[in-house]
């Protein structure tokens, strides 16, 4: 098939494949519809569903539709577009870059050409007036080029593709005003409007480069999860030798030797050996689990304590970090459709200002105006109707919220977020390092002698053992002094064992946990002297306000968690919160669908690599800092600090948010509704046109302003 035809096949796939391609050139919702709705109409093409926060488009389509073909229908509607894997990964990032270099320049010219403008109102005539004007071209013009190349590019892409967007306009008002400019400086006349051009780039490129910024925040989730397997496998060869083999050539059938301390790069069967395993990653258990032959153990889990052989049962794509993977990016982009009310008006802009600035100059130019003064109303009409103001409404209120949010400790990543923190009617937590701070701390060190916990230093720091660590971490901050321990060595499935002076000495699983490893405890013993440490994980400060300020918010509250459920009773019984336990990440995507199709807006709580789908999934979420690296790229916003309480308020600020925003769109129409009659009218100029317009937004950021007091 080499050609697409623009209309829609109405035949059913026998088996549909799905292509990925990155289009980095969309900022609007305009953008979603045109190439959801475009591509769904072309022949070969099931459906086409964009992800916009990482600026990618899925095509369900025809086994028989190429690469190639795709390409050039996503291109006949005006973007460049890559297969995914072609795409560069940081080729977002690269715009942001652009955008602020473009902000920066338009920024310092806009600031340079105001001060030359102060002498032309301030009554300069003549050829003083004739120098600061060319003096102002000078600046304006390259400015103009290089900081409006985003808005042009973007605009002639859809208009040689037979299409429109909000950035015609835009470019034209300011292609008109600078061309117009340019000849009242040839012809010695007494208005120019470099500097109304030049600033109506410089809040048009604040508000886009504050979105893209944003965006960059979010969309690194995926990368960071799978940045946890292993980089590849010591591999069992038949005539009983080894290899290294990546990870990416692992198959399945291989046998992998694991070491103590190792990572898994594959999914697998236990082969031989046994050992405990750290879980966290998959299912947010805080306690080790023990395996042995015949267990699944999957990539990116820790052996904790002994060397096993695995045989390889899935590798690559195929593994359950893989899975999540896959789960966060598709929780992802259902969330990327959630459309803004600017986004949503600003789809009937262009057009609408099309046709004011049109019939201003022809109405004009009947009623008998030349075409100079025809010309330069139709010019203040498409300045003047820049949606500037309306396109701050929600930028400039975000803005100021995630700063007074920040203050607080609380890193909003994207400013839609506060939109949909807003609107939660249900709460979710993780237990482990979410409800309780995931630093299980020894809550009986009084029951040690001095020599015992000297020993019991010295064992600790010889493992890495999550409660080894923080037994090492308490007693060193009792200034205690490690014991001479000599001979230390692990023991495969207990712990460690040496020898102080003449006595054998470990520290290690207690005999009676053998098994069931459902107490966070460790057994010292000293010859015949044994001493069991009880741990406990205990709950983050003001996790019991949090939860009853969020049932007086009408949020309700429950704890979905990973762990077993003897684990989670005691804080859910502690909170009075119900608890759905020992759920995979696919059961906890299951419970908030579950929950959305009843017409809850769940806000997901989560720290752990298994919440990261979950996280993605929520109608909003939060991570505290301590959450993993994807669970925190996963989440709208980040919590620093112990305390709970950054929860309630950072609903409390969205808010307060929606508030303003809801207000700032009133002030934003309000100003067209009087602004524009004044100029197709005539009575503004282009230079007024864009002071009006900087005005108009400048009123909508003072209203944001009112929001920095907002984080209590």
């Amino acid at each position: 098939m080499n050609t697409l035809a623009p209309e829609r096949s109405d035949r059913a796939f026998a088996a549909p494949v799905e292509t990925l391609f990155a289009v980095p050139a969309m900022h609007c919702a305009g953008c979603i519809a045109k190439i959801e709705k475009g591509l769904a109409a072309t022949a070969g093409i099931a459906g086409a569903r964009v992800n916009f926060t990482a600026k990618r488009v899925t095509i369900v389509h025809d086994p028989a539709v190429t690469v190639p073909d795709l390409t050039q229908a996503i291109a006949r509607l005006g973007f460049e577009a890559q297969p995914l894997l072609e795409a560069l990964p940081d080729a977002q990032a690269s715009e942001s870059r652009a955008l602020m270099k473009a902000l920066a320049v338009a920024g310092f010219a806009a600031m340079n050409i105001m001060l030359l403008s102060v002498s032309v109102w301030s009554g300069a005539e003549g050829g003083t007036r004739d120098l600061f004007h060319w003096l102002s071209a000078a600046i304006a013009l390259p400015t103009l080029a290089y900081s409006g190349r985003p808005f042009f590019k973007s605009a002639w892409k859809a208009l040689s593709h037979g299409q429109t967007n909000m950035d015609v306009p835009i470019s034209i008002g300011v292609v008109l005003t600078a061309a117009l400019s340019l000849f009242e400086t040839f012809v010695h006349g007494p208005h120019a409007y470099f500097d109304g051009a030049v600033m109506l780039l410089f809040f048009l490129l604040g508000g886009r480069t504050l979105d893209s910024v944003m965006r960059d925040r979010a969309r690194d989730g995926v990368a960071a999860l799978l940045k946890h397997t292993a980089p590849g496998a010591l591999v069992l060869e038949k005539q009983g030798t080894s290899r290294w083999v990546d990870a990416p050539d692992l198959d399945r059938g291989m046998v992998m030797l694991v070491a103590a301390g190792e990572r898994l790069a594959a999914d697998g069967i236990i082969v031989r050996g046994a050992a405990r395993f750290d879980l966290s990653l998959l299912t947010g258990e805080s306690q080790p689990v023990p395996m042995g032959v015949d267990a699944l153990v999957h990539a990116g889990t820790l052996n904790l304590d002994a060397p096993i052989e695995v045989r390889v049962t899935a590798t690559g794509a195929g593994t359950a970090i893989a899975d999540i993977a896959r789960m966060m990016e598709e929780a992802s982009q259902s969330k990327s459709r959630y459309v803004r009310i600017a986004d949503r008006a600003a789809r009937i802009y262009a057009p609408a200002v099309h046709t004011l600035a049109a019939l201003s100059f022809a109405g004009w130019m009947l009623a008998g105006a030349g075409w100079h003064q025809a010309l330069l109303i139709a010019v203040a009409v498409l300045i003047i109707t820049c949606p500037c103001a309306l396109g701050l409404a929600v930028p400039a209120a975000q803005i100021v919220s995630a700063g007074a949010l920040m203050r607080k400790g609380i890193l909003v990543k994207d400013g839609s977020a506060l939109e949909r923190l807003a609107d939660v009617t249900r709460a979710l937590f993780d237990k482990t390092g979410t409800l309780t701070l995931g630093r299980p701390d020894p809550m009986n060190l009084a029951c040690l002698t001095p020599s015992e916990a000297s020993v019991a230093l010295a064992l600790a720091r010889a493992s890495r053992h999550p409660l080894s660590q923080s037994l090492r971490r308490a007693l060193e901050a009792r200034a205690c002094r490690a014991a001479n321990v000599t001979g230390l060595r692990e023991l495969p499935g207990f712990g460690v064992a040496g020898q102080w002076g003449q006595l054998p000495v470990s520290l290690g699983r207690p005999d009676a946990a053998i098994g069931a490893g459902s107490a966070l405890s460790v057994e010292l013993k000293l010859a015949k002297t044994a001493k069991l440490l009880i741990f406990e994980d205990a709950l983050r400060p003001e996790a019991r306000e949090t939860i009853a300020e969020l049932q007086q918010l009408g949020i309700e509250s429950a704890i979905i968690s990973g762990d077993r459920a003897e684990a989670v009773a005691p804080v859910a019984r502690s909170l009075g919160l119900t608890a759905q336990t020992a759920m995979q990440p696919q059961d906890k995507l299951d419970a908030i669908a579950r929950l959305s199709a009843s017409g809850e807006r769940v806000l997901m709580i989560g720290d752990g690599l298994n919440d990261g789908p979950a996280l993605a999934a929520g109608h909003a979420s939060l991570a505290p800092a301590s959450a993993s690296d994807a669970g925190q790229n996963a989440a709208d916003a980040v919590f620093l600090g112990d305390g709970l309480r950054p929860v309630v308020i950072a609903v409390r600020v969205a808010r307060a948010t929606q508030a303003i925003v809801r207000q700032n769109f009133v002030l934003a129409i309000g100003y067209n509704a009087i602004a524009v009659p004044l100029a197709i009218a005539g009575h503004v100029t282009p230079l007024i046109a864009a002071l009006a317009m900087s005005g108009s937004s400048l009123i909508v950021v003072a209203n944001a302003l009112r929001l920095k007091g907002s984080a209590r």
